[in-house]
């Protein structure tokens, strides 16, 4: 089965998806081919597993100081080019499509009545679960931004709802817990005001991922460049998270136990409503603004709790080379039963229509 797997590349959340897909995939007898759009390929890294992946500049937002910009955003875009990429797009050679919120490979299946599988936390929004932002244009976005013929939302509760649980890729480091430690990933903040933020809580270390060339160090503040193994080594022995509330960092926090401290992005319906269900379910905290208050009440007050997901890659890529697409209950009901949450009682209670 040859497959065209086209991934949001706008955040680093569908990549990362998109790495444990690729290594679930890679078992099966499949043949995949990536694409890869919303940023231009010298700003994408670690992408070697890839191969020789295609890249568009698709459809991306502009962000300042935690806030999207909608005017920039529209001036940032080109739809003539986005509509000759889905003219253009060839999936006769392909058996299926799969897109992580992918908006050329989709809108291409369909044109082609190819199918198309949509694998993503977006798609859980089709569904009753918490939701904050949202509207008749944001769900007329959700729905048309990426269609697919089946789509398979991912969330960190299932809410009672036909949604599987997060692909939670986390790297087996053997790593002793710094109590004092705290890994920081606020991609769409200006680093110098996260700095600014942080720096005075001197009892804690604080672990920056951003735009740096190097790592630096100044007092309890470590700026440290873009890198999926470093980032991942200083996840493994940190105590908690800071980010915004996008979801695949946060489901790999969850899924280690990482306390968590979220900033969504003002404007983004999909992240306020994330916030939201962080709190809901008592696995983190939420804040508007780079607050101090939230943050040292977060910092000595707030615990981790963790819940164990199992390998949803794993399931879904034997779902995907068995063929039998349309029956998506019985792995909706098995990966579910298949959640561990020693922190949190009754968290896991078995999905149900």
């Amino acid at each position: 089965m040859k497959i065209l797997y086209g991934v949001q590349a706008t955040g680093n959340g569908h990549i990362t998806r998109a790495r444990a897909m690729h290594k679930a995939l890679s078992q099966q007898t499949l043949s995949v081919d990536y694409l890869f759009s919303g940023r231009e390929r010298e700003k994408l890294f670690d992408m070697e597993e890839f191969g020789d992946f295609a890249c568009h500049s698709g459809l991306t937002f502009v962000t300042d100081s935690g806030a999207i910009k909608p005017f920039a955003t529209y001036q940032q875009n080109s739809f003539k080019t986005l509509f000759s990429d889905i003219k253009h797009l060839d999936l006769s050679t392909y058996d299926l499509v799969l897109t992580d919120f992918e908006p050329i490979t989709a809108w291409a299946a369909r044109r082609q009545g190819k199918t198309a599988i949509a694998i993503g936390h977006q798609y859980a929004f089709d569904h009753s679960i918490p939701k904050r932002g949202n509207n008749p244009v944001t769900a007329l976005f959700m729905k048309y931004f990426a269609p697919a013929t089946i789509r398979l939302g991912l969330h960190w509760h299932h809410f009672g709802q036909a949604i599987l649980p997060p692909i939670a890729d986390t790297h087996p480091y053997q790593a002793k817990i710094l109590a004092n430690k705290i890994l920081v990933y606020l991609g769409f903040e200006q680093t110098d005001a996260v700095i600014q933020f942080l720096a005075p809580f001197t009892n804690y270390d604080f672990f920056i991922y951003g735009p740096v060339k190097q790592a630096e160090d100044y007092g309890n503040i470590h700026l440290r460049p873009l890198s999926r193994d470093g980032f991942q080594r200083d996840l493994a022995d940190c105590n908690g998270v800071i980010t915004n509330a996008g979801f695949e960092l946060a489901s790999e926090a969850i899924h280690l136990g990482k306390k968590l401290l979220v900033k969504p992005l003002k404007g983004q319906m999909e992240q306020l409503s994330n916030a939201v269900a962080l709190e809901k379910l008592n696995l983190g905290l939420s804040m508007t603004a780079m607050d101090t208050k939230v943050l040292h009440r977060w910092l000595t007050e707030f615990s981790g709790k963790r819940v164990i997901y199992p390998s949803v890659s794993n399931a879904l890529a034997e779902w995907i080379a068995q063929g039998e697409w349309n029956n998506t209950t019985k792995l909706v009901e098995q990966l579910w039963k298949e959640v561990h949450s020693p922190d949190i009682a009754n968290f896991t209670s078995l999905y149900s229509r």
